[in-house]
């Protein structure tokens, strides 16, 4: 037998559980059970035999009481002090990896290396093996996602902190996988942050240019702003097209290696996919599909130490979301069939005054109809650089409404930072850091989609900065999950016309009618996506051994067949694939109904903040706790997660 194999079978747990019961009174029973059947599920022959599994369970055991209350506050201490102090290590070992340098270098050897350095590669294992895992397992009940739903509306916050203390010590992953999956994941996020497409030869349907020297677009979330900057451009509509052509050729793996490489050899037409007039054979290939076989392998390989939630997808729903699978799929799907979807895109077609085409899928600003150019030099004019957004942060959260005390406070422990990729937040680490924001830039400004992005990353960590330091134990910090803050970001993100002075002049119900629409266009703009990964995940597990290209062929196939059922009758035909657009698939594989909930989720929070204020409420809603996104909702806006409002 392997020396790693569980020896549950082996134990003898019944006797221990009658020894502990009869030591402790059968008012423990319960307890006992539960807590010694959860060290036994982890107890390894390494670990010690029979004997010594009795022994560490009569010696360790806690009853109900003070001592058990010590324990309780001991562990959430010794864990808090871990969690923090090693993602702040961590966070600055990705800072060359994380951050665009001066001067826009590229990434050095030795910041891949120093990103892939886990400092403590083996602590779970650790845990386990010196007892504090198993010291934890014996005493509190690791709680599954059904009991949290049926009972934990009943639990107070200490009850909550023993369950998150339990829920901490994960299963026993052995270090080489660890190993592997750095790299791995390391190899994918790269591929993704760098892959930045130089557009500075590109040519429309009429033949022009018109990016400047030297631009290049991070796919696809730069190709997708660039798309969205040209709507008010009178010369909009074929640039448009023109970039969609460009994510095409990046979802399908045919962007010319000319171009990637920088090599301006003539006009590079994506419609046709030439350059210079002639057809293009040395195309860049399959790669982002490599990347993403290689992260469904990985999390095979994670499947067999997790017989509790043996699938990716059991897991990312279960242990990290919280919300069952078939709710999330389910609320995608009625959001997507909801007939208010024709009233408002007939408005979009009303406002755009033409048929609408596959990229108005990105136009989700019925409001305002200032162009691109527009946009830059209002940000500019208050924000050149991502140094003045800085120091205005406390300003501007005044603007939004934030007592002068709390923006000073909140707006001074964030640190504004430019990212490689297209952006990103991350909450304070040890005591006395600050909130970081990771936005991106042109060359010579912050523009408006670096602006866009910062207010993005500014609702991230408004809710860092107040789940981490005022939850009600710190057990609890954080929110529920990945949708819960994608709300805030979604919320502030909202914000950003009104950040800069610029909010529409129409009446409350005018604007709180126009966010409701705008909020239902962009909820649908992720929820076909977030459809495609599950069912592109879905059929991977049933495909274990597809190829790249096979798995190329099947997601543009469910892309096409998601835009059939749910997208063309607003939209009309997609040459381009677009559902399979988001790179968020290949470096953070099942992230995207985290958009399309926290979308949901954050229209929630405005209509229910319309009724107060923006700061109060975003104070005592990210202060709730890290409880299961149901009980989280009902306590924020009084209902469950719904696309009703």
């Amino acid at each position: 037998m392997p020396i790693d194999a569980p020896a549950a079978s082996d134990l003898p747990t019944d006797s221990v559980i009658q020894r502990l019961v009869d030591r402790h009174g059968d008012a423990e029973r319960a307890r006992t059970e539960t807590g010694v059947n959860q060290v036994a599920a982890r107890w390894k022959h390494e670990d010690g035999d029979g004997e010594a599994f009795a022994r560490f369970c009569e010696t360790h055991f806690v009853p109900e009481g003070e001592d058990l209350v010590r324990l309780r506050d001991r562990l959430e201490s010794a864990i808090l002090t871990l969690r923090l102090h090693l993602y702040e290590i961590r966070r600055q070992l990705r800072r060359g990896s994380d951050l665009r340098p001066e001067g826009g270098e590229p990434m050095r050897a030795y910041d891949a290396l120093l990103a892939k350095l886990d400092p403590a590669p083996d602590l779970m294992d650790q845990m386990h093996k010196q007892g504090l895992a198993f010291a934890a397992l014996l005493n509190f009940e690791r709680p599954d996602l059904r009991t949290m739903l049926e009972k934990g509306a009943d639990w107070d916050a200490d009850r909550w902190a023993e369950a998150r203390i339990a829920q901490t010590f994960g299963p026993r992953i052995p270090g080489e996988l660890n190993d592997r999956a750095r790299e791995i994941r390391h190899r994918a996020d790269t591929f993704v942050s760098e892959f930045h497409v130089p557009v500075e030869s590109l040519v429309d349907e009429q033949g022009r240019r018109w990016l400047e020297p030297g631009r290049k677009l991070i796919a696809h979330w730069l190709i997708r702003e660039q798309i969205k900057a040209h709507y008010g451009d009178p010369d909009g509509l074929p640039r448009q097209r023109a970039l969609m052509h460009v994510m095409r050729r990046t979802i399908e793996g045919e962007v010319p290696v000319s171009v990637m490489a920088g090599r301006d050899e003539g006009d590079w037409d994506p419609a046709a996919n030439t350059v210079g007039g002639k057809p293009v054979s040395d195309v860049n290939g399959p790669q982002r599909y490599e990347r993403l076989i290689d992260q469904f392998r990985l999390a095979r390989e994670f499947d067999a130490h997790h017989p509790e939630h043996p699938t990716a997808l059991a897991r990312k729903f279960e242990l990290e979301r919280e919300i069952p699978q078939e709710e999330v799929e389910r609320l995608l799907t009625d959001l997507l069939s909801a007939p208010e979807r024709k009233v408002v895109t007939d408005l979009l077609r009303e406002q755009l005054g033409r048929p609408l085409e596959a990229h108005d899928i990105y136009f989700e600003d019925l409001g305002d109809t200032r162009s691109g150019a527009e946009w830059d030099a209002e940000v500019t004019k208050q924000y050149p650089d991502e140094a003045a957004f800085q120091r205005g942060l406390p300003d501007l959260l005044r603007r939004l409404g934030y007592p002068a005390d709390e923006a000073d406070t909140l707006g001074r422990g964030i640190r504004v930072e430019i990212a490689r990729g297209a952006g990103h937040a991350m909450r304070p680490g040890a005591p006395g850091t600050q909130a970081w924001l990771r936005t991106n830039r042109r060359p010579d400004c912050l523009g408006w989609d670096g602006f866009d992005t910062a207010m993005h990353e500014l609702g991230h960590n408004l809710e860092q900065l107040v789940s981490t330091h005022r939850v009600p134990r710190p057990m609890l910090q954080g929110v529920p999950n990945t949708a819960c803050t994608e709300a805030f970001a979604f919320l502030y993100q909202s914000l950003a016309p009104k950040a800069l002075g610029l909010a529409p002049a129409e009446d409350p119900a005018a604007e709180s009618r126009r966010r409701s629409q705008e909020t239902l266009l962009a909820a649908c703009q992720i929820a076909g996506p977030s459809l495609l990964e599950l069912k592109t995940w879905q059929w991977l597990y049933e495909h274990p051994d597809a190829s790249p290209e096979a798995l190329r062929e099947t997601m543009l196939g469910i892309a096409d067949d998601l835009w059939s059922q749910y997208f063309e009758e607003h939209f009309g035909p997609d040459p381009y694939h677009t559902l399979a657009a988001y790179q968020h698939m290949i470096a953070y594989p099942l992230y995207l109904a985290d958009y399309a909930l926290g979308h949901i989720i954050s229209h929630q929070i405005r209509a229910h903040v319309e009724r107060g204020d923006l700061a109060t409420e975003t104070i005592r809603i990210c202060s709730i706790g890290h409880y299961t996104p149901d009980r989280w909702m009902r306590e924020a806006v009084g209902g469950p997660i719904s696309i009703a409002p």
